[in-house]
């Protein structure tokens, strides 16, 4: 998610507003002889309540239109506070010296605010959009090279992210200037690409860079996905839908990432001029991530989020450096804009205090319960092993069912790898049909696009975007019937990595469509039996291991768990070890006598007694071949405590294990791999840590003294099978995008 670092290179090579229905106050002048009182601000929004401008340290007091006490607190060092968690009603702000302000809170099912909020004027570059509660939001408008708004209307898409988004300067002269070691400030940040440059340069649609509420130059205070940012951009599309220069009154969003995670929740309050969505990268929910398995994700999480709350900090001493710059250059709104910054919570201790899925703060910011209310256009896109946002993205299908324009798009690879070539092609046409409202057409940047930006990411060949489809569509309309004749719901795009762009390149040089994501009808089920094997035959006895986190490195490769652009090369460097002596079980298939295409849910049941109340797992599938090298392809990992029912687990559950043997199921969500015949399947059971890039755990440090024994007779392994034929060679070692490769070696039991 702070992932597009690299981007910066890559691009450097590739080429007064409105008032709103919410009460907005200001002190009214004192009369003569009177003491002067500050012009004390207030609003309110959804399910909270703000002042700013008070003098710091003044106790402050919220009440009920019925004068029950709502909440209260001091004024922080910049005169500001939030009461959060109220139901919707009016509401009154007193304190010493203050006058009583009135505000109106409203609640997520409340109806919409006076279409009178929307009728403001946006220009190109910089503005300030004005949300129902006051708060202003920075967002810049951008056009293709040459354009101006006069040559509108523009097919439009926002892009809605907390990075440094609505910098209103651009990117590919900053990335330039940087390289030159004269970096613009007032640039966005290269995470922002979809919607900076490939949407304008690639597909010539205005974009709007919407900077989210609590960062840059917006105001209020970072919220981290909660209701509030999710309306604001209902609002921000709303009003974007409105502008003269806006091709048909409606708008798309894109981006990858924070800007593809944001997508779920706006288009999940559903704004009546919002076209079509297509996140990229996103994750199936913040607990998925944060804590997966339920275990703190100290890794790539807790950098990203520490990050967020470095760019959160009021002013100048917020990390992104366009605010610095803004306000030293006169910007009066940025500046107001940072008063509300230390109201935002800390991120941290909210973790700390909600372990459990059920908390509010997670059922406030659930994905999935978002993702079911979309009604839009979807086309969304992921990596079977992402290891920033996690492969687990793919759970969002089933909550789309509901919907019948999604196009979900899967490669197995990085986080990055969701702006594949073959993918950015389906992309375009998907946006210029539904968002455009036009037959697609292969713009002159878009092919040659490829040639530099993917050798600059990965380190291969580059590569031409392949044209899009039905250009010679007679209009729209039947652009759009052959769309969804000819695009299936699930296209998987297997050996990424082994195409023609070279070993470890964005290509696959295969591909299998599906009407929906694959079920449990093709599953099959391998054993775990005595001295490691792993067979269609249930096993016998029982083994034991000693899980040890601390016997290797908590992740494979040092530098990703802060910086995964990292491992996008063509050949990362993994230090991917085996889990040594006891610490560590293997089970192996013999030779598969034909190939196994896996695509789906896959997941391991264990019957585990354990020495301890809670133990912590880990499970790792992989592919041995037959000249013994192991490729990794997907891991689970689960706290014994959150085991549910024994069949999935339980995340809003926390209980020890019983006595004897426990069920535990640990998901591997997904499974995208084709097996080779000659090849063995393979699965190891450890700690968790060690099996991937960027991913730690804070997990239990047992240092071997805890002794899990699992029961062989019911323990097996669930494989989502779609077919036993794959076109093409087994891929060399170490060719597979987000597959690490190592030297096959058996563990303590013989696996």
């Amino acid at each position: 998610m702070r992932e597009f670092a690299a981007l910066r290179r890559i691009v450097t090579a590739a080429l007064a507003v409105t008032t709103s229905a919410a009460l907005i106050v200001t002190a009214s002048p004192t009369t003569a002889g009177a003491a002067p009182h500050r012009a004390v601000h207030a609003g309110g929004g959804v399910g909270q309540a703000y002042i700013t401008d008070v003098a710091p340290g003044t106790a402050l007091t919220l009440r009920s239109a019925g004068g029950s006490v709502a909440g209260t607190g001091v004024a922080d060092r910049l005169g500001s506070l939030i009461v959060r968690d109220l139901a919707p009603g009016t509401y009154r702000w007193s304190g010493r010296g203050v006058p009583e302000r009135s505000v109106r809170v409203t609640g997520a099912d409340s109806p919409p605010p006076d279409a009178a909020l929307y009728r403001q004027t946006l220009h190109e570059g910089l503005n300030y959009i004005r949300m129902r509660d006051g708060i202003t939001l920075a967002a810049t408008v951008r056009l293709p090279y040459g354009k101006t708004l006069a040559d509108g209307p523009f097919p439009t898409v926002v892009e809605y992210s907390g990075y440094q988004n609505a910098a209103p300067n651009d990117l590919i002269v900053g990335a330039a200037g940087e390289k030159l070691g004269a970096g613009d400030p007032e640039a966005p940040d290269s995470s922002v690409i979809v919607g900076a440059t490939l949407a304008p340069q690639m597909l010539g649609f205005a974009t709007v860079s919407v900077q989210m509420r609590g960062s840059g130059c917006s105001g209020g205070d970072f919220g981290l996905f909660d209701q509030t940012a999710a309306f604001d951009g209902y609002d921000a599309v709303e009003t974007i839908a409105r502008q003269g220069w806006v091709k048909g009154g409606k708008v798309g969003m894109v981006g990858i990432s924070f800007s593809g995670i944001s997508q779920m929740y706006t288009a999940g309050t559903r704004p009546p001029h919002l076209a079509a969505i297509a996140p990229m990268s996103t994750t199936d929910d913040l607990y998925s991530t944060g804590l997966p398995g339920g275990m703190y994700n100290k890794g790539f999480a807790d950098s990203w989020l520490r990050e967020r709350v470095e760019q959160a900090r009021p002013g100048a001493k917020s990390t992104q450096p366009w605010v610095a710059d803004r306000i030293a250059k006169g910007d009066k709104a940025c500046k107001n804009n940072q008063k509300l910054r230390l109201q935002t919570q800390d991120v941290f201790k909210l973790i700390d205090d909600n372990p459990l899925r059920s908390a509010e703060v997670y059922r406030q910011r659930s994905i999935p319960d978002w993702t079911e209310k979309i009604d839009v256009p979807v086309f969304l896109v992921g990596a079977a092993q992402d290891e920033q946002t996690g492969p687990s993205w793919v759970n969002l299908i089933k909550h789309l069912d509901h919907n019948p324009n999604v196009w979900v798009n899967i490669v197995n690879g990085h986080h990055f790898d969701s702006l594949a070539p073959q993918v950015l092609s389906r992309w375009a046409e998907f946006l210029q049909i539904f968002v455009a409202d036009r037959v697609p057409t292969t713009g002159a940047v878009m092919q040659p696009l490829g040639t530099v930006l993917y050798p600059v990411a990965t380190g291969a060949p580059g590569q031409v975007i392949p044209s899009v489809r039905f250009s010679d569509a007679p209009d729209r309309k039947a652009a759009e019937v052959r769309f969804k004749k000819s695009t299936p719901r699930v296209w998987a795009l297997f050996d990424n990595g082994n195409g023609a762009a070279g070993p470890g390149g964005l290509s696959s040089p295969w591909q299998r469509s599906f009407g929906s994501w694959p079920g449990k009808a093709g599953a099959e089920r391998l054993y775990l039996g005595e001295h490691g094997t792993l067979s269609s035959s249930a096993g016998t006895g029982e083994v034991s291991l000693r899980p040890n986190p601390s016997t290797r490195p908590l992740n494979t490769f040092a530098e990703a768990s802060t910086d995964t652009a990292a491992v996008w090369t063509a050949d990362p460097d993994y230090d991917w070890r085996q889990a040594p002596g006891r610490s560590g079980l293997g089970f192996i298939s013999s030779p598969l006598r034909s190939d196994k295409v896996l695509l789906g849910n896959g997941s391991v049941t264990l019957q585990v007694a354990s020495t301890a109340d809670v133990t912590d797992l880990q499970v790792t599938l992989s592919e041995v071949a037959p000249d013994g090298k192991e490729n990794s392809v997907g891991t689970g990992f689960l706290r014994s405590s959150f085991r549910g029912d024994g069949t999935a687990p339980d995340f809003t559950a926390d209980r020890p294990l019983g006595s004897g043997f426990n069920q535990i199921t640990i998901p591997i969500d997904p499974v995208m791999h084709a097996f080779r015949a000659g090849s063995r399947i393979r699965l190891t059971v450890t700690a968790p840590g060690g099996d991937l890039p960027a991913w730690q755990f804070r997990t239990l440090q047992t240092h071997g003294s805890v002794v899990d024994t699992i029961d062989l007779s019911r323990s097996f392994i669930t494989l989502p099978t779609v077919a036993h034929q794959a076109p093409g060679d087994r891929p060399g070692c170490g060719v597979l995008r987000g597959e690490q490769c190592r030297g096959y070696r058996p563990a303590v039991n013989g696996g």
